[in-house]
């Protein structure tokens, strides 16, 4: 049973188990629609270089009110996306990433809340990426393309928030990567955001999450077709690489006890005559393969690595005296609420109680809730029961 801490006494509130709080609804989803804005103004980036002609992908449920203030931005990880929530036909076999938590009467209530969600700078699902056509020659960036990081994701994710009309966000939220973002607007925008529920995250990228990325990088540029980025007019993309470094996320995403539970040591062919084959798998085997194939069927290679590497670089602290004085920047009325996963390998809970401890310690406000499950960092992604009511009920306090 997941619990809730706040102040830094850690009083314990329970909060799976509130009657007031509403469970997720059965109510039928979202109709989405895939929208696309163009960057008005040069882009300038943490590195020194300026992009120009910037696109961003993004979707929308609700309705802005007249104040512009009731929006909620939902931030993306690693291989995410802007389809956050909903269908874009009533056939489609599943909805968005988050589609149990957004839509009427859920825990982002679409009645009540403006929700967006956009492609990260960088990326490959309609947003400018290094696939994209480098305005300047026509062809794709592909080497060319510069290093981002998460504070250009949220500064290009302003520009079309207040594009969009949006005065102030109600809430701003996301797990890893997203959560990463969460953090920073917090830092970056301070008086822009109302509350916020960084998820799954911390305030700086552990060596360990660095190490997991490193391996995941060599995957795809030891792959002889990731030709140091320009593959795009080539034959053969690295596929094999990308394929290789989504096994080896997985392997961070899960924990022991989600797959003994899912695989155990079964085999895909449990015959005695297979047992001894080298290319028999184990249904932990054919997983990971499953999960590699599938990503490149909808990814780029060069989007995994710059994005990775962003999340390396995420530390709030950098460039502003350090994490206390950054975090020291954060509006002192607005509210946050850090969710850690108790079997998170990729962002243990130390890190978000250490998250919690630095605002404590700057005077802001911060709430500890610790989401008990087996399935590791992917349990953001999983579980929506136990999510919801925990969401619903911060969001709600805020409006008292």
């Amino acid at each position: 049973m997941g619990t809730i801490t706040q102040n830094s006494k850690l009083k314990t509130q329970n909060l799976d188990d509130d009657p007031s709080v509403v469970a997720p609804t059965e109510a039928a989803d979202l109709l989405s629609v895939k929208h696309n804005w163009d960057c008005p103004q040069p882009l300038p980036l943490e590195c020194g270089t300026t992009l120009y002609g910037v696109q961003v992908a993004y979707e929308t449920w609700g309705t802005l009110n007249a104040a512009g203030d009731n929006a909620i931005y939902i931030c993306h990880a690693l291989t995410g996306d802007a389809h956050a929530a909903g269908r874009y036909q009533p056939s489609d076999k599943k909805g968005g990433w988050w589609n149990p938590l957004i839509g009427p009467g859920r825990a982002f209530d679409t009645d009540r809340y403006f929700v967006v969600c956009a492609n990260i700078l960088g990326g490959c699902q309609g947003t400018t990426g290094p696939a994209s056509l480098d305005p300047a020659t026509g062809k794709p960036y592909g080497s060319r393309f510069p290093t981002v990081t998460v504070r250009d994701m949220v500064r290009l994710a302003y520009c079309l928030l207040r594009a969009l009309g949006v005065t102030r966000l109600a809430c701003v939220t996301g797990g890893s990567l997203g959560g990463m973002q969460t953090l920073e607007w917090l830092v970056s925008y301070p008086d822009f955001v109302a509350t916020a529920i960084p998820i799954a995250a911390s305030l700086a990228f552990s060596p360990q999450g660095i190490a997991f990325s490193l391996i995941g990088r060599q995957a795809i540029m030891l792959d002889p077709n990731w030709q140091g980025g320009d593959y795009y007019d080539a034959p053969a993309r690295p596929d094999a690489g990308l394929a290789m470094a989504r096994m080896v996320g997985m392997l961070s995403y899960q924990s022991d006890a989600s797959m003994q539970r899912k695989f155990g040591r079964d085999r895909v062919d449990e015959s005695e005559a297979a047992y001894y084959d080298p290319a028999a798998r184990f249904q932990v085997e054919n997983y990971l393969h499953y999960q590699g194939d599938t990503l490149v069927q909808r990814f780029d290679a060069n989007s995994y690595l710059l994005l990775s590497r962003a999340m390396d670089l995420h530390d709030i602290g950098y460039q502003r005296g350090g994490i206390a004085t950054a975090v020291a920047l954060i509006a002192p009325a607005t509210r946050t609420l850090v969710v850690g996963i108790s079997s998170d390998l990729l962002f243990p809970t130390r890190l978000q109680r250490e998250t919690v401890a630095a605002f404590h310690a700057a005077g802001r406000y911060a709430r500890y809730y610790e989401l008990e499950s087996p399935w590791g960092h992917d349990a953001f992604l999983i579980e929506y029961d136990r999510l919801t009511p925990v969401i619903s009920s911060f969001l709600s306090e805020g409006q008292k």
